[in-house]
């Protein structure tokens, strides 16, 4: 079985307080992107074995993925085992959700895989103990999150967004960024009402996020990044969760492409420049669908 766990970006990310089990209280906008892990599944008489060709990524208990299979095997009792290849082409460490994509699509394709017949909300609950991202990989549309990133709310009829995402040649810890967040700076009003995003005028207007300013104070040339891309004609730009990656967007996808095609040409070899759009609603693949993008 052939699944794709897509990247996503945090269009709107508010850091509301820190929760004594030491999650984040959070209210944020996030949006699945055409830019994909791959996962190859296939049923083995017992135990998991995973590859990661081409990485250096750990291949045990380390990795969520393994970490998804076999708290699904556990959960359920299933008594059978899984060879799974993850192919990776999201940046890892990168604010662009790929290790809680990647978990997702674990528990969406062993579910469908071994007939285990969860609900989804059955795999949210499940996959929240795994990483509080992977809840809304498993709901599978664009969401208003808050909770930990838990609870979420689908936001209709948003606009088809054309991007270009910059992936600086450095990760960026989660812990670390968060440790250095400033809540004097955060602690106003708690409650944000859920905005809507019927052109993309309005979801321009939204974009923000609180953790920029924080990873741009750790690697200024960040501030570079994001004006680079508003040179290049972005209409908005912002740093997606955690950093360090920045997207920007652009008014269609023929501008968006062409200023990709350009900002290859002035960052060094080590950055990544992916051109990106959003993807709406329930996106289902089929086993043989190629990637988009």
């Amino acid at each position: 079985m052939r699944r794709l766990a897509p990247a996503k970006i945090n269009l709107f990310l508010r850091i509301l307080r820190k929760r004594p089990d030491g999650y984040h209280d959070l209210a944020s906008v996030m949006q699945q992107i055409s830019l994909f892990d791959e996962l190859i599944c296939s049923l083995r008489p017992e135990g998991i074995a995973l590859s990661c060709p081409g990485t250096d990524l750990p291949t045990d208990e380390k990795n969520l993925v393994y970490r998804a299979a076999r708290a699904l095997f556990e959960h359920t009792g299933y008594p059978g085992g899984v060879d799974i290849t993850l192919s990776k082409q999201i940046p890892s460490a990168a604010g662009l959700g790929g290790g809680s994509s990647d978990a997702a699509a674990t528990l969406l394709a062993l579910n469908d895989l071994c007939s285990l017949g969860l609900s989804k909300d059955e795999l949210m609950k499940l996959g929240v103990k795994l990483g509080a991202d992977v809840p809304f990989f498993i709901f599978g549309q664009t969401a208003f999150a808050s909770g930990i990133g838990d609870r979420l709310q689908a936001l209709e009829n948003t606009p088809k967004l054309s991007m270009v995402l910059i992936n600086p040649p450095f990760p960026l810890s989660t812990k670390t960024v968060y440790e250095n967040l400033n809540f004097t700076l955060t602690k106003k009003e708690n409650n944000y009402s859920i905005p809507r995003f019927y052109a993309l005028g309005d979801v321009i207007r939204e974009l923000h996020n609180d953790l920029e300013a924080v990873s741009m104070n750790m690697h200024p040339e960040l501030a570079d990044f994001k004006q680079l891309l508003i040179n290049e004609g972005a209409l908005g730009a912002l740093m997606s969760g955690s950093g360090p990656t920045l997207f920007g967007l652009f008014a269609d996808e023929e501008s968006a492409r062409e200023a990709r095609s350009a900002i290859e040409k002035k960052v060094s070899g080590d950055c990544r420049v992916f051109f990106a759009q959003s993807l709406s609603g329930k996106y289902e693949f089929s086993p043989d669908e190629e990637l988009p993008g």
